[in-house]
């Protein structure tokens, strides 16, 4: 393959170095050409063997020049060593092998002089003037024809004197001469088998000439100009680069039809004017005498080795290797790759190869014995050649066609240097104006070299593909993938067609080994083979995606379509569709790509950021672009392209990403790095996929995924997280709680200073919570949310444990006894201030050290604790749905069911705190603060001389008290609070006062003046409690009054009815129970009520 690659380089330099010898031979640029010896005309010097450098010289010295001289000159370089001179003084090359060198020298080199630029020639004008762009086309030309001389790119457009020309220039100007960078198209070979007699592409492509000048020659319009007129007649590139100012070509000298069009293709096919006439004049001559005979039947290398003669060849050399181009392609056409069997014809084929070395050997010999040698092996070889390649073939006649050409693959590497003549000399990139013309022509050597429809499509899709693969250029790859679709599908193609291209047959080498391909394989395997190179690294090959990748894609299937319906190859996949193969190039290059993104991240180990989690915002990156760019491409013949994208980078990255997740045992910097990172790539992968994919296609590749679970790995390192912060909370409540005075925090922030390092301390911890970028779900969110709901619950359960128990504020309930007259109030009271069960010194100064400013403030933080929890609550919500909105459709079920009882416990706890504390504040008041005036003095000795109204002033003394502290939503609770006490105080006067209290019923009306009294006092004129509420709240105390207004008659007659029902909990005709009649009638007091009590309850007088 590289020797191919050579070969073809090689070629291009000898095409490149005769075009611009040909500028500067034909142009006014040298003074003067003296011809070797033997020449007449440029036409008879080999340019090959002529040395450029010497050319130049002369032209800057303005010198004549000798091509003798000049000759010489190449031949004496050809031993040296190639130098560029152009570049530094230090870059030189080496003639011998390093290895085989032996060390290096241990002293430096010698220095090398810079070499001084030359003069322009100073005898040219430089008068003319052009503009710029005229400038710098010609300037770009000059440079463009050059391949390493540096002396030929000193030659600027102010040396040459000649170009005026109007026309010319505006003609010029149209054109492109500078020389496209080209690729390397090594690796695009046909890999067809070389010819057994070294025949060059040199030679194949002045054959295939010769083949086209016989094949117009058959239609009349092969002529053959004189050799003066031939000489002044420039080809279109010389007349255009070198005609000087004095030179004007006539309208009678353009040539048009069939005659220019060859001319043309000499020009495109390189092919020199003397040969040109050589051939035509042989052709014309070997057609002579042969009546009825058309030229395309003729042997052509027969026929011109016996019309043309060594005297028409500048010397021996071209002669003899122009005698052993035509000799091999004999041998090539009649024996080697012969268009029909041999059979009985084989010891003829013998004896053809035997008379053509001895043609070959007659040059060696005397010029008298060597041309009689010659001229017998010539006749000779005519009764042996024209037999063999007039045998009929593919149902033609005897004599109809001859077979020489068209054996394959002989024919299709000719009708390929044909085809190359379809490329603009000067633009190699672009086809030339007259491509429609020279395929027209070409069609008439369909019949010499055995050329069908589909065999002219496939070499010519291949010519243009070979190009293509050289040049860059997109258009010509939508000309290959335009030739491929008219390559005719088998059912297409007629029976014989088919027969003729199943018998093409060759044996390739691949891989170190032999396969046995067809026509369409040879051609199309090499395009297929480039097309999925590309297409396999298309992340590679193409950057940016557009529309060569495109056109890629499309040859591909194409190439594809007629290969599946040639004979399967080893290691080829049956029943491989369209799918399968866009699925393979995803599955290539997307590997591929993300080995690219590895080593790259390897690479980069400066870096702060974890690998892992830098290789994943890559491999998204990677994956957004694959989608915006490549897929759009793709998905028009594998729809669900993006989704096997994903999924194969989703894998490849779970391989690398497996060893970490196996490791990881805490929630670690790394863990917090690499987990988002990670998380946010397999999210793009699975909404990517549902985007690109229907509903239950899209199922079907997500259930293929297998899932990272991050979610469940980061949130047991989340919960152990969470766990860990919540017992820090908890400490820290404690803390607060211990550091607590219970003073306002200021005048406006009546709440203690406690609960608002709570919640510095709980929103720290939720901002941590959040800051944590791991994938998490709602099981971590509810367990923040427990852990915080349990923080308040335990502080409000420090706030109530510090009250002190309600036994110990309210004095125990006296014994019950009955009425005795004239019992001494002393001994009454004496008894009861020794009652055992009155509180301690201890829990009396616990009880007094709560304050009702203490308690207010104690109200007003727990209030403010359940007001900012709404808060507190809103915004977790809030930073929980930005955090997972991919979550919200998700999970809104089951994230609105936690809601719902998020903080419930928290606010259960708190309300009851809060109606504990009410409650303790009232009852300390009354039956505390005012336990004297209140519960032992009211309503003593009698009703009439101990009003309720002497009360009012302290209460009124506290409800300020209170509402100066109090916040304003809590005012109503806490006052509700104190009414219920009141009342409370009131029954308990009422009907527990002990036997130093006696009720009458005369006191009734009493007692209803002092419970409105009582009354009007909380609702005070409406700025107090609701009157609805005071009504429902004393309704309980008026039925007790009602009770005592009741004669000891009435009442004992309702206790024995009531006592006399078995129902517990029934109630009297007078609306009340057993033991509130009981209890009235012990503090009534007569004798007949004593002695029902003594009979009835066994209840003692009150001195026992």
């Amino acid at each position: 393959m590289e020797e191919e690659n050579f070969v073809e380089l090689l070629q291009r330099y000898r095409r490149d170095r005769r075009i611009l010898l040909d500028f500067l031979l034909s142009g006014s640029l040298i003074k003067k050409v003296i011809m070797p010896p033997g020449a007449i005309s440029l036409d008879d010097v080999d340019l090959d063997q002529v040395s450029v450098d010497y050319v130049l010289g002369c032209a800057k010295k303005g010198e004549m020049l000798e091509l003798s001289e000049a000759i010489r000159d190449y031949h004496d370089s050809t031993w040296l060593p190639h130098m560029n001179n152009g570049g530094s003084v230090d870059e030189f090359f080496l003639a011998t092998n390093l290895e085989s060198s032996g060390s290096p020298p241990k002293r430096a080199p010698p220095p090398v002089p810079t070499a001084e630029a030359l003069p322009i020639l100073p005898n040219l004008s430089t008068s003319l003037s052009l503009d710029s762009t005229q400038d710098e086309e010609l300037s770009g030309l000059s440079k463009s024809q050059s391949l390493n001389s540096t002396k030929l790119q000193e030659l600027t457009v102010d040396d040459i004197e000649d170009f005026e020309d109007g026309d010319y220039l505006d003609e010029v100007s149209t054109r492109r001469y500078s020389r496209r960078g080209l690729n390397d198209a090594s690796d695009v070979t046909l890999g067809l088998p070389s010819f057994a007699t070294g025949i060059t592409d040199d030679g194949l492509r002045e054959t295939a000439y010769e083949i086209l000048l016989a094949a117009a020659g058959a239609s009349g319009g092969l002529i053959v100009p004189s050799k003066e007129k031939k000489k002044e007649k420039k080809s279109r590139l010389i007349r255009k680069l070198g005609r000087s100012k004095t030179e004007h070509v006539s309208q009678s000298q353009q040539m048009s039809g069939l005659v220019g069009l060859l001319e043309t293709m000499r020009v495109q096919m390189e092919i020199s004017e003397a040969m040109d006439i050589r051939t035509r004049q042989g052709l014309i001559n070997a057609l002579a005498g042969k009546v009825g005979k058309r030229m395309d039947t003729l042997l052509i290398p027969l026929e011109l080795l016996c019309c043309v003669s060594r005297s028409e060849f500048s010397d021996k050399k071209a002669y003899i290797r122009w005698q052993n181009r035509q000799l091999n392609m004999l041998e090539e056409g009649l024996v080697n790759h012969p268009a029909v069997g041999f059979g009985e014809s084989a010891r003829r084929a013998s004896e053809l190869k035997i008379l053509l070395a001895k043609i070959e050997e007659s040059e060696s010999l005397p010029p008298s014995t060597g041309e009689l040698q010659r001229t017998d092996c010539l006749r000779s070889l005519r009764e042996i050649a024209i037999p063999l390649a007039e045998r009929p073939a593919r149902g033609d006649l005897t004599g109809e066609v001859c077979h020489w050409a068209d054996g394959y693959h002989l024919n299709v590497r000719l009708y390929e240097k044909l085809l190359l003549s379809v490329f603009d000399v000067l633009d190699e990139g672009k086809l030339t104006e007259e491509v429609e013309e020279i395929l027209e022509l070409l069609k008439s050597t369909w019949r010499v070299l055995g050329i069908t429809e589909t065999i002219h499509y496939t070499c010519y899709a291949w010519v243009l593909f070979h190009q293509f693969a050289i040049t860059g250029e997109q258009g010509i790859l939508r000309h290959v993938i335009e030739q491929l679709n008219k390559i005719p599908l088998k059912e297409q193609r007629g029976p014989q067609e088919r027969l003729h291209l199943k018998s093409l047959q060759c044996r390739v080498e691949s891989d170190q080994k032999f396969l046995d391909l067809s026509f369409l394989q040879s051609f199309l395997l090499p395009i297929q083979r480039w097309a999925n190179k590309q297409l396999g690294d298309y992340h590679l090959h193409f950057p940016e995606g557009s529309t060569m990748m495109e056109n890629a894609v499309a040859l591909a299937m194409v190439v594809r379509r007629l290969l599946l319906e040639e004979p399967e190859l080893d290691g080829q996949t049956a029943h491989f569709t369209d799918r399968d193969q866009i699925e393979a190039y995803v599955s290539s290059s997307i590997r591929n790509a993300f080995l690219a993104i590895l080593h790259d991240v390897e690479a980069s180990g400066a870096s702060e950021e974890h690998p892992l989690a830098l290789l994943a915002e890559q491999t998204k990156k990677l994956l957004k672009k694959d989608a915006i760019i490549y897929m759009p491409i793709l998905s028009q013949r594998h729809p669900q392209a993006p989704a096997v994208s994903a999924s194969i980078l989703h894998k490849l990255y779970g391989i690398k990403l497996k060893p970490f997740l196996e490791g990881v045992e805490h929630l670690t910097e790394d863990v917090v790095s690499v987990f988002p990172a990670a998380d946010s790539l397999e999210q793009y992968v699975m909404a990517l996929i549902t985007s690109t994919c229907e509903e239950g296609t899209a199922d079907s590749y997500c259930k293929k995924l297998a899932l990272y679970k991050l979610e469940t790995i980061s949130g047991t390192l989340v919960l152990r997280w969470v766990n860990s912060q919540l017992g820090r909370i908890l400490s820290w409540v404690e803390r607060a709680i211990q550091q607590e005075r219970w003073d306002p925090v200021s005048p406006q922030q009546r709440h203690g200073s406690s609960i608002v390092e709570v919640y510095r301390i709980v929103e720290e911890t939720v901002d941590q919570f959040f800051a944590l970028k791991v994938p998490m779900r709602l099981g971590e969110l509810s367990s923040l949310f427990r852990g915080v709901d349990n923080a308040f619950q335990v502080y409000a359960k420090h706030v109530t444990d510090k009250l002190a128990r309600k036994e110990d504020i309210i004095p125990p309930v006296p014994i019950l006894t009955r009425y005795r007259k004239e019992v001494a109030l002393k001994v009454f009271v004496k008894k009861e201030q020794h009652d055992p069960r009155l509180p301690d010194m201890r829990k009396s100064s616990e009880i007094n050290v709560l304050t009702t400013p203490t308690l207010c403030v104690q109200l007003n933080t727990l209030y403010y604790a359940i007001s900012q929890l709404n808060r507190l609550e809103d915004s977790i919500w809030e930073r929980w749905m930005r955090k997972m909105p991919n979550d919200i459709s998700n999970k809104r079920q089951s994230g609105e069911t936690i809601r719902r009882d998020t903080f419930d416990g928290s606010r259960k706890d708190i309300n009851a705190a809060i109606d504990q504390i009410c409650e303790f504040t009232g009852t300390k008041v009354i039956f505390w603060d005012l336990r004297e005036p209140f519960i032992e003095n009211l309503f003593k000795p009698t009703v009439s001389q101990s009003r309720l109204e002497a009360l009012i002033d302290p209460l009124d003394l506290v409800l300020n008290q209170l509402c100066d502290v109090i916040m304003e939503p809590l005012r109503d609770r806490v006052v509700t609070g104190l009414l219920q006490a009141s009342l409370d105080g009131l029954l308990r006067v009422l009907l527990d006062g002990g036997p130093s209290r006696i009720f009458y019923p005369a006191d009734a009306k009493l007692l209803e003046e002092d419970l409105e009294v009582l009354k009007e006092f909380f609702i005070s004129g409406g700025d107090g409690l609701p009157r609805g509420v005071v009504e429902n709240q004393v309704a309980r105390v008026r039925q007790v009054i009602k009770l005592l207004g009741y004669e000891t008659r009435e009442l004992i007659d309702d206790l024995r009815s009531v006592s006399g029902l078995e129902t517990q909990g029934s109630r009297s005709k007078l609306g009340a129970d057993t033991k509130t009649l009981l209890r009235v009638l012990c503090h009534r007091g007569d004798s007949e009520a004593s002695q029902f009590l003594k009979k009835q309850y066994k209840i003692p007088k009150s001195a026992a």
